[in-house]
C-alpha cells in the first residue's frame, strides 16, 4: 500500500512537471515559428516593392528591415507574355545553381498563386506589365528553417532531459516527501492489530459467560442473540486484522500453486446450502484443473467473499452465478446476482472502500459491515490481479477477479 502511494505520487508529480514542460516547450516554438515567419514575410514584401523600382509605394525600412534585407537570399524570376521564365538581375544566392532557381520558378509560376512556399523558398508574384511581364522574388528561407528545427530539437531533448531528471530526483525524496503519510499508515495499522488482539479477550469472556448462562438457565433469545452479535464482532475483528496483515508491505502470502477449479467448487458448496434454504440457487460452473500460483487460505476468503456477498443481497427466487474461465493470459472468476434495486454511480465507485455501505439498514439486517469487498481488493492486489463491479441493463451486479496466468508455477 504505501508502495502504491509512493509510486502514485511520483506519476502523479512528475506527469504535471512533464506537461508544464511540454507546454513551455510548444509555446516557445510557436512564437519562434510565427515570428520568424513574419520576419521573413515582411522581408519578401520589401524585396518585391524593392525589385519592382517604386521607391515611393513604401516606406524607408527601418534599421532592423534594412539588416533583413542586406541578409536576404533571393533570386528574381521573370515570366514573359509568351510564357518563357528567365532570371535577371543579379541572384544573392551563390550556392544555388541557375538550373535549380529555374526550376523553382517554373513551379512558383504553375502553382497558380501570389505568394506561398516552395521547398526552401518563399515566394511572392507581383502580376501586371513589371519589365515587360510577370516577375517572381524567390527568397531562400533554408537557414531560418534549419534554425526552427535546430530549437525544436534542443527544447525536446531538454524536455526529455528534464522529465528524466524530475523523475529520478522523485524516486530519491518521494520517500521522504509522503514520510507524514507513512507514518500515520503505520500508526493507523498498529492500532488495529492491537484493538484487535484486545478486543478478543473480552469477546472470549462474553462468549464463555453466554455459554455457562445456557447451562444455568432456561433457552433466552437475549442469550442467542448475544451469542450471534459476538461472533458477528468476531467476525469483523478477524477481518480487519487480516485486512491490516495484507496492507502490510513487508508481509509474505504463502503461495503454491492451487487447483483453483476445485478450490472454488469446494467454497461454493458450503454456500449452497444457505441459498436454498433462504430461497436462491446458487450455480457454479469451472473448467477443470485451472491452475493458479497463489496464497490457499487467502484464496478460500475471496470466495467465500463473493459468494456469501451474492447469497446476502441477491433477491429472493434469484439464480446467483459463480463462474470460472481461463482465457488465453487471464483467469477470470465471476459471481453475478440479481439486486433488489439499482446502484447509483457513485455507490457502484466506492463498494470497494472499507466500511462503505450502499444500504446501511439492510447491510445492518444482513449483518454486514462493509469490510468483505475490501478485504476482497486487498487479496486481489497481493496476488498482483484486478477486482471489479459492474451493473448490467437486467437489475443484475457482476464482480470480476482477474489473475495474470504467468503467475501460474509448475
Amino acid at each position: 500500500m504505501i508502495e502504491g502511494i509512493r509510486r502514485r505520487f511520483i506519476r502523479i508529480a512528475v506527469s504535471v512537471l512533464s506537461l508544464t514542460m511540454i507546454l513551455l516547450a510548444v509555446l516557445i516554438n510557436a512564437v519562434n515559428y510565427v515570428s520568424v515567419r513574419n520576419e521573413l514575410l515582411e522581408t519578401l514584401n520589401n524585396l518585391s516593392l524593392m525589385e519592382m523600382e517604386m521607391p515611393g509605394g513604401r516606406k524607408p525600412p527601418t534599421r532592423r528591415q534594412q539588416n533583413a534585407l542586406d541578409e536576404a537570399r533571393y533570386a528574381v524570376a521573370m515570366k514573359t507574355e509568351q510564357g518563357e521564365i528567365s532570371l535577371i538581375g543579379e541572384t544573392r544566392m551563390s550556392d544555388s545553381s541557375s538550373d535549380e532557381l529555374l526550376s523553382v520558378a517554373q513551379q512558383v509560376f504553375a502553382v497558380g498563386r501570389e505568394s506561398g512556399r516552395i521547398g526552401n523558398y518563399l515566394f511572392s508574384i507581383r502580376t501586371g506589365r513589371l519589365r515587360g511581364g510577370t516577375m517572381a522574388i524567390l527568397l531562400n528561407c533554408e537557414t531560418k528553417m534549419d534554425a526552427i528545427r535546430s530549437l525544436l530539437l534542443v527544447s525536446g531533448a531538454a524536455c526529455a532531459a528534464g522529465i528524466l531528471l524530475a523523475w529520478l530526483l522523485m524516486s530519491l525524496i518521494s520517500s521522504r516527501a509522503i514520510q507524514p503519510l507513512v507514518e500515520n499508515v503505520i500508526r493507523q495499522k498498529r492500532f488495529i492489530t492491537d484493538a484487535g488482539h484486545e478486543l478478543k479477550t473480552p469477546l472470549t469472556v462474553i462468549s464463555a459467560n453466554m455459554d455457562a448462562l445456557s447451562l444455568t438457565t432456561e433457552p433466552s433469545e437475549w442469550i442467542e442473540d448475544t451469542r450471534k452479535q459476538v461472533a458477528n464482532m468476531r467476525g469483523l475483528v478477524n477481518n480487519m486484522i487480516y485486512l491490516s496483515r495484507m496492507d502490510e508491505e513487508g508481509a509474505v502470502l504463502q503461495k503454491e500453486t492451487v487447483d483453483f477449479s476445485e478450490l472454488v467448487q469446494e467454497q461454493a458448496e458450503s454456500f449452497q446450502g444457505m441459498a436454498e434454504f433462504m430461497g436462491k440457487q446458487l450455480s457454479v460452473e469451472t473448467p477443470d484443473r485451472v491452475k493458479l500460483w497463489g496464497e490457499r487460505e487467502a484464496l478460500k476468503r475471496l470466495i467465500s467473499q463473493l459468494c456469501e456477498n451474492a447469497v446476502k443481497y441477491a433477491p429472493e427466487d434469484d439464480t446467483i452465478r459463480l463462474s470460472l474461465v481461463q482465457e488465453g493470459h487471464v483467469i477470470r472468476l465471476v459471481s453475478e446476482n440479481g439486486l433488489v434495486e439499482l446502484l447509483s454511480d457513485e455507490n457502484l465507485q466506492h463498494l470497494f472502500d472499507r466500511f462503505y455501505r450502499p444500504d446501511a439498514s439492510r447491510s445492518r439486517e444482513s449483518g454486514g459491515y462493509g469490510i468483505g469487498l475490501s478485504m476482497a481488493r486487498a487479496i486481489m492486489e497481493r496476488h498482483d490481479g484486478h477486482i471489479s463491479a459492474e451493473q448490467t441493463a437486467d437489475h443484475r451486479i457482476r464482480f470480476v477477479c482477474e489473475f495474470p496466468v504467468k503467475k501460474v508455477k509448475n
